[in-house]
């Protein structure tokens, strides 16, 4: 009953007052979704842009280019490089300029492994 009620609130902050009143710090839900993500061996990266933002599940311990290859497979097949930071870097600056200004952006490589919750932009060419 908690978890639908607290489905039904649209606003953020009323979303948060209404867990702070019980004690919760997240919701039975997200609980659930990452520890069934963790189970099952499983990562999320993100790409975007201004008007858009994806999530992707992958497998942990996948590559650049095998994260790469599940958006498209010219993707993969033509990997060059990844860019890429964290989402909690995106947390904490607010913006790419500003996580590029702090040195957080970088090039990764073929041999990357992606990690949970990277925000990556690929470069390729087939």
């Amino acid at each position: 009953k908690f978890e639908a009620e607290l489905s039904d609130i649209k606003e953020e902050a009323d979303r948060k007052e209404f867990m702070d009143a019980v004690g919760l710090k997240e919701s039975g839900l997200n609980v659930l979704a990452r520890q069934t993500y963790k189970l099952m061996g499983l990562a999320t990266f993100f790409t975007g842009g201004p008007d858009e933002c994806r999530a992707w599940t992958i497998h942990a311990g996948d590559t650049a280019p095998k994260a790469a290859g599940v958006i498209h497979t010219d993707f993969e097949k033509g990997f060059i490089k990844a860019e890429a930071y964290t989402i909690d870097d995106l947390r904490q600056y607010g913006t790419e300029a500003k996580i590029k200004e702090a040195g957080k952006y970088r090039q990764e490589g073929k041999d990357y492994v992606v990690q949970d919750g990277d925000v990556l932009f690929f470069k390729f060419n087939v």
